[in-house]
């Protein structure tokens, strides 16, 4: 049986849950990411967590930029990574 864990939303609007070892896999990816990349837009970060998986031949099931996007709105809400507005395109980095 999958073990789910209720994301949270950084505007406090209604989150989702997802599986915990979907969850697990995308935020290792993302957070690696940043913090060897530094500031990077959403497709940048989008286009590593799919090399990545490639790379490590990670199994997904479902779509990754849908629970990529949750799992950044997640990472954000619990202040592990920052929304920089100044910039457009907008990016994103650790905090």
């Amino acid at each position: 049986m999958e073990q789910k864990i209720l994301l949270k939303h950084p505007a406090g609007k209604k989150a989702v849950s997802m599986d915990k070892e979907k969850y697990n896999a995308i935020a290792k990816s993302v957070l690696y990411f940043l913090k060897t990349k530094g500031e990077s837009t959403h497709t940048e970060i989008l286009k590593a967590v799919i090399e990545d998986f490639k790379k490590n031949k990670t199994q997904f099931k479902g779509a990754i930029e849908w629970h990529m996007e949750w799992v950044k709105l997640d990472l954000e809400a619990r202040k592990n990574i920052i929304r920089l507005v100044d910039n457009s395109p907008i990016k994103f980095k650790l905090a």
